[in-house]
């Protein structure tokens, strides 16, 4: 199919780029393993599970929809605002369909890096959580809805700093509000509504639970899965509405 050239030209630039996507991917979830787990985490318990044990499968959600959005977002924005090299994904012997599934399926691709990334940091920390096919396939399916999202959000926005807008009032309320680093079933009752409608908070809760030993929930991956094909769809069309 000829979306793998879309993701043969991501797969170039995470080579050449390795070390760079490698470090900032590990930064912000070692700070906050090291000020939520050691800071004060070490003798608390959250739903009878250690802290720094509860921590590590939110930051996981949180890492792979981090990256997987930024992955996508950041660059298609720009390419398609400054440099107006998005155009030749356009004029390319290739359907708006493979230009998205390529560009989604490599910043989902980034976003399970990074999860594994959090995962053999969490061994420094000598936190073992089970990792099971299930949880790789969660982990991967939040890479999608991101992706997506970011997919989305680069063709809607139409500068750089309404990017910057964007991922403050999408993406940095779920960051703190999505069950990442304490459970919401102690928020006021229509917040909770609200924070359990959102895919962060099915990420982290699923991962969470099988990373615990609990059983896989469905659920989780089916808001998830939905919100994947609603956003993907979306994206389809706005492309279309770029070439048009």
């Amino acid at each position: 199919m000829r979306f793998k050239a879309v993701l043969w030209e991501e797969w170039i630039v995470f080579k050449r780029k390795f070390w760079k996507i490698t470090s900032s991917a590990m930064m912000s979830p070692l700070l906050y393993m090291i000020a939520f787990g050691w800071g004060m985490g070490k003798d608390m318990t959250v739903e009878g599970t250690p802290y720094i044990v509860f921590l590590i499968p939110g930051i996981i959600a949180l890492s792979t929809m981090n990256t997987s959005y930024s992955a996508v977002a950041v660059l298609l924005n720009i390419h398609r605002l400054y440099d107006k090299t998005f155009e030749q994904y356009l004029i390319a012997p290739i359907s708006i369909y493979q230009i998205v599934s390529g560009k989604v399926l490599a910043g989902a691709l980034r976003g399970i890096y990074a999860g594994f990334i959090i995962i053999a940091v969490a061994r420094l920390f000598a936190v073992n959580i089970i990792i099971s096919l299930p949880f790789i396939l969660l982990m991967f399916v939040n890479g999608l809805a991101f992706a997506s999202l970011g997919f989305y959000a680069a063709l809607v926005v139409n500068s750089h700093a309404d990017m910057n807008r964007f991922s403050t009032y999408v993406i940095m309320p779920m960051t703190f509000l999505c069950g990442t680093f304490f459970s919401p079933e102690k928020m006021p009752q229509f917040i909770k509504k609200i924070i359990y409608f959102l895919p962060l908070t099915h990420a982290s809760q699923g991962l969470r639970t099988l990373a615990t030993g609990g059983n896989f929930k469905m659920t989780n991956l089916i808001v998830l899965s939905i919100y994947f094909i609603i956003i993907f769809l979306l994206s389809i069309r706005q492309c279309y509405k770029v070439t048009a």
